[in-house]
């Protein structure tokens, strides 16, 4: 039996195994990546038809705040949730798009959509670094995230990403792309877009942004609550480095423009240090909130989205001019005043001095707790003496106060203070600059308000509610009512005239006396200011030297029913004054009015009788200009409109150039050398507000000062020494652009004979000559030299008998 052999197997070398294997492995895979191709295909063909259209793309629309402009287009505020302003890719400055690829994307121009040579860099940077060190989303894909997705990190999300990134870069064009990045970006604050952060951040236009701001603001989006400016300084200048230093590779810039810009100063805009483009900004708050307020009314809360454009009527020169003259007259009413003491006592910490870190803290703390208002600025005491003060506002800088910058605040100043009226370590005070020394004043309790407006149509030119905005939005023009004191004096004189009072009607002067009987209550006793008498006053001197007597005695003889009935013509809402019957308090200006109403109620002896309604909104428009709303304001001239006899607002107007050139408020033509003012100075009982309103026939203007709690100014303060330094100054500033203005030719039915003024239906001899002093036929000048006078006449019956009743309106006879 033969025996068989088995063959023996040949022993595989180590080398075509490994072959083998590997090719096995990319089969193997190539199988695995085709099934994932497929699954990929069949995923993108299901999604793709599910993608948005892009319509909120290609038809953008986004929620744009309302927004409020003075008339000569600068921006005064904007109030939606988010801040936004549009701009077309040319109106975009190439710096900031150039700033904005160094920063996130600069193979924009040339990927499809995704960057892969940047995914591959940023997946080995990460793997080197062991941690995520940098990102590989592209403008596009940002765009996409912004637009249709959420924050949510998870694969399904990148996927669905990806697909809408390509869809996007297949439906717009790369500038359209970076357009809608530029615009729609969130970069802090409320800020949305590049334009918007602009003026958030540096307080000026897109357009202006330097080398070294477009850095800065390219570099937020990375991470807008830490890399923003406001937010933290340092890190968002460390990030504009960066950014810098990629512009410079990139040769964007030259190196000698990244050396400009290296050195160029960041300063972030605050509320006090606005770049001039927006400044004015910080100004018009009351102006800008009384549009806001109007517009709401009419939209509701759908008004801070739509994009609305609001022009008000009032000039941005002005309303600057009207900030400065109220903030001054305030502040030097209040330097006036004794120094009440610091503004707050605060225990320092232990060490204070040697902690830098603790020091800037706290002293942040006490900025946030006691802001600045405007150029008053807030510091804290370090240490006080009669002869020095040692005060810090930031860590490392203190400064010295000696001399006159004490002055002010001498009375807190002791050796050994023990009060809180004394300034000693830990006080916090405020300081301001003044002719370039500061000097210690304390935050002023005392409240002022100022108004102009155009007495042709009412259109309000500037408009001033309080010291600051910040410390509280309520608009002293339009929503303090206040005793308007002597100014509404001469609306009871015109009252007069209508009755056939003239400008040269002797009125006495005497003490005024009315008993319990007449009034209903109690005695009344009005005094002159200064308890001041003569024996009797031309009705034009009375009005120049504001005598309390005269006015009484007028509004006696006109009767307080009438004259209630008179004054609604000028505005006025009579359920305010005194009711019909009342006894003469409304002579003395015992109502209440708002300075807004007094200005309106002015305007009408400015214009030759025309009553114009005061407003603010003068057009409308939507984001892309087209005109919503338009003023038709009533306009002085058009009969229709008329409140006040031609004649009456003719020898007003005359009588008010008196006061202005004679009276009380002699100052205005001696500083501002027109002839062409009028106006009248007012005080309060106890000098509780003080007022002076004054006019030309172009501009018409009030101010106000007193407290919000009504409580003394003090004894020796007027109207004329607290209230017309306000108008002054702002009067200083616009009118010399405004000018004069000759008075016009007498209106038909008057007669002007010397200095007096009669209606030809009541001419001289005929027209009333004397109220209160004797017969009817005396006249001022008349009597002998010590002969005995008649006795001031204090009862409606007692005038009655002196005076011819005749009525120049027509109707029954007047009735005294």
């Amino acid at each position: 039996m033969s025996k068989t052999t088995t063959p023996k197997k040949e022993k595989s070398s180590s080398g075509s195994w490994l072959g083998r294997f590997i090719m096995k492995s990319i089969v193997f895979c190539a199988g695995i990546g085709l099934c994932g191709a497929l699954l990929v295909i069949m995923a993108i063909g299901l999604t793709w038809p599910n993608l948005p259209d892009l319509q909120a793309m290609t038809d953008y629309r986004p929620r744009i705040p309302l927004r409020i402009y003075s008339e000569d287009k600068v921006l005064l505020a904007e109030y939606g949730e988010e801040r936004r302003n549009v701009m077309r890719f040319n109106e975009i400055p190439d710096v900031m798009k150039l700033a904005v690829l160094a920063a996130e994307d600069d193979n924009f121009y040339k990927h499809s959509g995704v960057d892969w040579s940047g995914v591959g860099r940023a997946v080995l940077a990460n793997i080197t670094s062991g941690a995520k060190a940098q990102g590989a989303s592209t403008i596009t894909m940002q765009v996409a995230r912004n637009f249709y997705l959420s924050s949510e990190k998870s694969f399904i999300r990148k996927f669905y990403e990806l697909l809408l990134t390509y869809k996007i870069e297949d439906t717009l064009t790369k500038d359209q792309i970076l357009e809608l990045y530029l615009n729609q970006i969130y970069l802090g604050h409320r800020a949305y877009g590049f334009a918007a952060a602009a003026r958030t951040y540096f307080g000026i236009p897109l357009s202006k942004v330097s080398i070294a701001q477009a850095a800065i603001l390219a570099g937020v989006p990375k991470a807008p609550s830490r890399f923003n400016p406001k937010t933290n300084l340092k890190r968002a200048i460390e990030r504009q480095h960066y950014v810098l230093s990629r512009m410079l590779k990139l040769n964007y810039i030259t190196q000698a423009q990244y050396d400009e810009a290296m050195k160029e100063k960041i300063v972030v805009k605050t509320r006090d240090n606005s770049a001039p483009e927006t400044q004015f900004a910080l100004h018009g708050q009351y102006v800008a909130e009384l549009a806001r307020q109007l517009m709401y009314n009419i939209y509701k809360d759908n008004v801070y989205g739509r994009g609305l454009n609001v022009y008000t009527t009032v000039n941005s020169k002005d309303q600057e001019a009207a900030y400065k003259a109220v903030r001054d007259g305030i502040l030097t009413y209040t330097r006036r005043k004794p120094y009440p003491g610091p503004a707050a006592q605060l225990e320092l910490p232990a060490g204070f001095e040697q902690n830098q870190e603790k020091m800037e803290e706290f002293l942040d703390k006490v900025k946030h707790d006691y802001p600045d208002s405007n150029d008053m600025h807030t510091y804290l005491v370090l240490s006080a003496s009669p002869t020095k003060v040692v005060a810090i506002r930031d860590a490392g800088h203190p400064i010295e106060l000696t001399g006159a910058a004490l002055n002010n605040a001498k009375r807190a100043l002791v050796a050994k203070p023990n009060s809180k009226r004394h300034i000693m370590r830990g006080s916090v005070i405020y300081l301001q600059k003044v002719k370039d020394n500061w000097t210690i004043i304390n935050m002023p309790e005392v409240e002022g308000a100022f108004v102009a407006l155009d007495p042709t149509n009412g259109a309000i030119k500037a408009m001033i509610g309080g010291f600051d905005f910040n410390r509280g939005d309520f608009n002293r023009v339009t929503q303090a009512w206040r005793q308007p004191g002597s100014t509404f004096k001469p609306f009871i004189y015109a009252a007069g005239l209508e009755r056939g009072l003239t400008p040269e009607t002797n009125i006495s002067d005497q003490p005024f006396y009315l008993s319990a009987a007449k009034t209903g209550s109690k005695p009344w006793t009005p005094k002159n200011y200064g308890n001041s008498y003569t024996y009797s006053q031309t009705m034009r001197q009375g009005l120049y030297k504001s005598k309390n007597m005269i006015s009484i005695r007028i509004l006696e003889a006109v009767g307080p029913d009438f004259a209630t009935e008179f004054i609604e013509r000028f505005g006025f809402d009579p359920a305010r004054h005194p009711p019909k019957g009342a006894y003469l308090t409304m002579a003395l200006g015992a109502g209440s009015v708002t300075p807004l109403q007094m200005a309106s109620a002015y305007a009408v002896f400015a214009n030759g009788g025309y009553r114009v309604n005061p407003y603010i909104i003068d057009y409308v428009t939507d984001p892309n200009g087209t005109v919503l709303m338009k003023a038709q304001p009533a306009k002085a001239g058009d009969e229709a409109n008329r409140a006040l006899d031609p004649r009456t607002a003719y020898v007003m107007d005359d009588l008010l150039r008196g006061v202005a050139r004679n009276g009380t408020a002699a100052r205005t033509q001696a500083t501002l050398k027109r002839p062409d003012i009028g106006g009248k100075t007012g005080t309060t009982n106890q000098s509780f507000d003080a007022w002076f309103a004054g006019y030309t026939p172009k501009m018409v203007g009030v101010a106000w000062l007193g407290f919000d709690q009504p409580r003394s100014l003090g004894d020796r303060e007027t109207g004329g020494g607290a209230a017309m330094p306000i108008w002054l100054d702002y009067m200083a500033s616009v009118l010399p652009s405004i000018p004069v203005t000759k008075p016009g030719p007498l209106p038909q039915g008057l007669v002007k004979a010397g200095d007096n003024f009669y209606y030809t239906e009541f001419p001289a001899g005929q027209a009333i000559a004397n109220l209160g002093v004797g017969g009817s036929g005396y006249a001022p000048g008349t009597e002998e030299a010590g002969a005995a006078k008649p006795a001031a006449q204090g009862s409606a019956d007692a005038i009655g008998k002196l005076i011819e009743s005749f009525n120049p309106l027509g109707g029954p006879p007047i009735r005294f």
